[in-house]
């Protein structure tokens, strides 16, 4: 798809209310609203030819399965809560830092979390390898001016911007512990009056997370994607969330399952010892089964961690995401 045709599917402006998306289970979800991040184009653009595209990884109607493997243009999608507790959560799909995947890690989970009462934005951010200076902090500049606008428009989203949490998965993962981890590192210079406010969300869960840049257990491709040819080890070091960790990084939500065979769990152990080091408050899941990439829906019926989101949920309650 190209920009006419995401606008057509109605992927941008103002979009089903909450009520009428609920009544309309067949095709793909769509959100309520969207917004672009950046005034006019995004900083450090190089590849003028670059344009924003959607890949429709399955013909099955019921199941959709789609990729943006090209973003010009980063936003956040807006699912509404019907009876809004002034909660929000900044949800950030994976995808290798190749693409950034819509359904599976986006367009399930948000709506369940609207269902209750939790206002979801879900972040498509720029992609490190498509032509953008300073490429290592170009996903983390998103993840930044996101947390920010959220908060900058909480009137409007009727949430309370003190209460916005962050949640990521595979290298969406990794994104939300860098934000988690990095919220205070200068990512880009000041737009607008919105970034002027603090980007550290209340608490963050990294599922299935990418986190080390360690090559000993680092996800190739996402390592690739982010730091690109001759990455030094001050790089990898300050661009692994695990060797980031200090007393400011909020409690953090981590699900992995035993069985990945594409992140090793030992991202999500290494990260956990880390909080702990540094006295963070800290829920761990490790489930036997799973695998990767396994998101929330139908893809996890009948396994023991289709149960993460209600988990998440209970702990979240317990540190003040909901009230």
């Amino acid at each position: 798809m190209d920009r006419r045709d995401l606008l057509a599917a109605g992927l941008a402006g103002t979009l089903l209310a909450p009520a009428a998306r609920a009544q309309a289970p067949d095709g793909p979800i769509k959100p309520d609203a969207s917004f672009n991040l950046w005034l006019g184009e995004a900083p450090g653009l190089t590849n003028a030819a670059l344009d924003d595209h959607i890949l429709a990884r399955s013909q099955d109607p019921a199941f959709p399965d789609r990729a943006m493997d090209r973003i010009r243009t980063p936003r956040l999608d807006v699912f509404r809560a019907a009876t809004p507790n002034g909660a929000a959560m900044l949800i950030i799909p994976g995808g290798g830092y190749s693409r950034v995947v819509l359904d599976k890690e986006g367009y399930e989970i948000a709506p369940w979390l609207a269902a209750r009462g939790i206002t979801a934005f879900v972040l498509f951010y720029r992609l490190p390898g498509q032509g953008w200076r300073d490429r290592m902090d170009t996903p983390l500049a998103d993840a930044q001016r996101a947390m920010r606008l959220i908060r900058a428009r909480a009137a409007e989203f009727r949430i309370d911007a003190k209460r916005v949490g962050a949640m990521g998965f595979s290298a969406g993962g990794h994104l939300c512990a860098s934000l988690a981890t990095a919220h205070a590192r200068k990512t880009y210079e000041a737009v607008d009056g919105a970034d002027a406010i603090d980007p550290r969300p209340i608490l963050a869960a990294p599922i299935y997370p990418v986190v080390s840049m360690d090559p000993a257990i680092a996800h190739g491709g996402s390592r690739s994607q982010l730091l690109g040819p001759g990455a030094t080890a001050e790089d990898a070091r300050r661009h692994s969330p695990e060797q980031n960790v200090t007393a400011a990084t909020p409690p953090c939500f981590l699900l992995h399952a035993e069985d990945d065979e594409t992140v090793p769990v030992d991202n999500g152990i290494r990260l956990r010892a880390a909080l702990k080091a540094a006295g963070v408050p800290v829920e761990t899941h490790i489930f036997e089964k799973g695998g990767h990439g396994f998101g929330w829906g139908r893809r996890t019926e009948g396994l023991p961690v289709h149960a993460w989101p209600k988990l998440f949920l209970a702990w979240a309650k317990a540190h003040s995401l909901v009230g």
